[in-house]
C-alpha cells in the first residue's frame, strides 16, 4: 500500500479527481488532525455478478427482516461508522472525511444504504459514485446480518442502475465470503477506466464536471416521486441478484 503526504482539508473537486486515478483518503484515527491518500497495490472488488447470496441471507431477505433504504439517514450512516465500537475501537474516518463525504451526498455523488428494524437503524455503508463505479467506503452493523442485508441492497440497486464496478478497497473475510475478490492495481485500474469511460476526459472544473452519466443510482426505484430513494422490498433485492447479466 502507497500512502501519499498528509494535508489537513478536503475539498469535493480534489476528492472526486482522486478516486478517478485510483486513490483514496484515509485518516490514521477518528481524531487525527490531518489525511493521506492511500493506493493500494492490491484492491479488492465485488463482482456484481458474483455475489454470494447464501440461504440463510436470501431467507431473511425474503422474510422481509430488515426495511432497506438508500439515501434516507446518509448523515447518520457515516456517524455510525466512524464510532467506535467494540470490535473496531478505532476508524480511520476524521471530521475532514465527513464533511467532504456530507458535502458530495448533498452533490449526489455520494449514498448510503440503511438498514432498519422498525424503526431503529441497525445497519448500513455508504460510498461514492462516479460514472458506471461505486467506491464502497465503509459498513456498519449493530445486529446480526444488518451489513449483509445492506451490501445485498447495494450489489441489486448498481445492478439495477447500470454499473460496472464495485470497488471494496481492501478484502475482509467478510467481504470474502460474499463474494468478493482481490486484483493487482494494473487490472484494477483497466476496470476502472472502463467503468469511468464516459467522464474521463470531461474538464476538471468543480464538482460538476464528474456528474454520473453511465449510470442511475436510482433506476431501479423507478420515476421518483419525491428527492429521496424509495426501498426496495428484500423480495425485490433477491429477484434483482437472482437475474443473469
Amino acid at each position: 500500500m502507497t500512502r501519499r503526504p498528509a494535508f489537513d482539508l478536503l475539498d469535493p473537486a480534489s476528492v472526486l479527481g482522486a478516486y478517478a486515478v485510483g486513490v483514496f483518503p484515509m485518516a490514521d484515527a477518528r481524531d487525527a488532525p490531518g489525511v493521506y491518500w492511500v493506493e493500494p497495490r492490491r484492491r479488492a472488488i465485488m463482482p456484481l455478478d458474483g455475489f454470494h447470496l447464501s440461504r440463510s441471507l436470501r431467507k431473511t431477505l425474503r422474510a422481509e427482516r430488515f426495511r432497506l433504504t438508500a439515501d434516507t439517514a446518509f448523515g447518520t450512516v457515516i456517524a455510525m461508522c466512524a464510532e467506535a465500537a467494540s470490535d473496531r475501537p478505532e476508524t480511520w474516518i476524521n471530521p475532514s472525511i465527513e464533511r467532504v463525504f456530507l458535502e458530495l451526498h448533498a452533490a449526489g455523488f455520494a449514498h448510503s444504504i440503511e438498514c432498519w428494524e422498525g424503526s431503529r437503524l441497525v445497519g448500513g455503508l455508504y460510498g461514492l459514485s462516479i460514472g458506471r463505479a461505486f467506491f464502497g467506503e465503509s459498513m456498519v452493523s449493530r445486529t446480526r446480518d444488518a451489513s449483509k442485508a445492506a451490501l445485498a441492497a447495494l450489489v441489486a440497486r448498481l445492478r439495477g442502475g447500470g454499473y460496472s464496478l464495485l470497488d471494496c478497497q481492501f478484502m475482509t473475510d467478510h467481504l470474502a465470503s460474499l463474494g468478493a475478490v482481490e486484483i493487482d492495481r494494473q487490472d484494477y485500474m483497466a476496470l476502472l477506466g472502463d467503468a469511468l469511460s464516459d467522464v474521463l476526459g470531461v474538464s476538471s472544473d468543480g464538482p460538476a464536471a464528474w456528474r454520473a452519466t453511465g449510470a442511475d443510482f436510482r433506476a431501479v426505484d423507478g420515476p421518483p416521486s419525491t428527492s429521496v430513494s424509495g426501498p426496495l422490498s428484500g423480495k425485490d433485492i433477491v429477484q434483482l441478484l437472482g437475474q443473469t447479466s
